[in-house]
């Protein structure tokens, strides 16, 4: 039996239809991203009066400067934690909730809420349970002897913002790895365990690799995510401080180019971590994927 394809006899009905999302494109990517490029070699005043071309000035004075690759340290730290984490989680959560007959239903919904939680309201909510001086958590930290305050130390300030950005981001990742799981054959995982394979060789050996295209996906996403995404987590929570430990490339421009009108300078910035995040995601695809078992 032939298949019945849909044709357009011409090319108005197709751009027609595109035409909405490309019109968004244009207007909230392509535009920015050509003003950032424009602006980043510009030097504008303060009082936005004017600006004079200055070519690559910004990036050279943005290379020389100890702040901003102080920030690039953080962001790398921030970045590969959060990904790991979120990528662990999320698949241990997954993979005993796959396990389940009766409630899988009902964990799977509590487990997917919290992504419908705002990042900056993640951000609050990780603010007072790690608070020193009313957080449920910080309470129970001096419980066991560790004195907690992220006002004053700079590991736990970075700690908690790990947290909170990997807190918002394992329902995301929980119901890809859900899906990979339930979609792997069971039969493949009874033939294993006939041949005598225990859980962990039966983890390893089959459900792992059989999840590699879910987990090469994420992983792409949770960097991006963790670059871009998480300026509402740290701005509630930390504001980039103490001492500018968990300042990231993305609250960086922000601070520069909002805070201190620098904006020649944040647009820079924006380029260049525009351009680390394309590279990191080309990398990913040209090297990593080849482990990937489609």
């Amino acid at each position: 039996m032939a298949q019945k394809r849909v044709t357009f006899g011409g090319t108005a009905l197709p751009v027609l239809l595109l035409a909405p999302q490309l019109a968004i494109t244009a207007i909230f990517f392509f535009w920015p991203a050509i003003q950032a490029v424009r602006q980043s070699m510009h030097r504008s005043d303060a009082f936005g009066f004017g600006e004079r071309f200055v070519g690559w000035d910004n990036f050279t004075a943005l290379f020389r400067s100890a702040r901003y690759w102080e920030s690039v340290q953080v962001t790398a730290i921030f970045a590969a934690s959060v990904a790991i984490i979120t990528l662990c989680v999320s698949l241990a959560f997954a993979s005993a909730v796959d396990r389940m007959i009766r409630s899988r239903t009902t964990y799977s919904t509590l487990l997917i809420w919290p992504y419908a939680v705002a990042p900056a309201v993640a951000g609050v909510l990780w603010w007072f349970l790690f608070n020193p001086s009313v957080g449920i958590l910080a309470y129970t930290l001096r419980g066991f002897g560790m004195s907690w305050n992220h006002f004053t130390n700079g590991n736990q300030a970075l700690l908690l913002t790990i947290i909170a950005a990997s807190w918002a981001q394992v329902s995301y990742n929980f119901i890809f790895f859900l899906a990979g799981l339930q979609s792997i054959p069971r039969s493949l995982i009874e033939a294993a365990a006939i041949d005598g394979a225990g859980p962990t060789k039966r983890f390893f050996t089959i459900t792992l690799p059989m999840l590699s295209p879910t987990i090469f996906f994420l992983s792409v996403v949770n960097m991006v995510y963790a670059f871009f995404d998480t300026f509402g987590i740290i701005d509630t929570t930390t504001e980039g401080g103490p001492g500018r430990q968990t300042t990231t490339l993305v609250y960086q421009a922000y601070t520069d180019g909002f805070l201190g009108q620098n904006f020649g300078s944040s647009a820079a910035q924006s380029v260049v971590l525009t351009l680390v995040v394309i590279l990191l995601t080309v990398v990913q695809f040209r090297f990593v994927e080849r482990r990937v078992h489609y």
